[in-house]
């Protein structure tokens, strides 16, 4: 069987704060992980109003310590997004 990963960017919702985002997040992991999926990712993403995830060093211990087995990590894909 083929292990698949979960890749969550741990998004706020509209109305909402990243607290809650981080509970949404921890949920999806817990379900991930009675789903026996083996991965649970944290997207890096900085600057960016709508989501939790910047500080993943936070998250993933957040994460981590609400789960028995799943393995927790950030990815991070680097993107020029300003001209030299």
């Amino acid at each position: 069987m083929i292990p698949f990963s979960v890749l969550d960017l741990s998004p706020i919702n509209q109305g909402s704060d990243a607290a809650h985002a981080f509970r949404n997040s921890l949920d999806l992991a817990q379900h991930a992980e009675r789903w026996n999926y083996k991965r649970f990712w944290l997207a890096v993403h900085h600057n960016m109003p709508g989501i939790a995830s910047a500080a993943t060093a936070v998250v993933i211990g957040y994460i981590a310590g609400g789960t028995k087995n799943i393995r927790v990590g950030s990815a991070v894909s680097c993107c020029r997004t300003t001209r030299l």
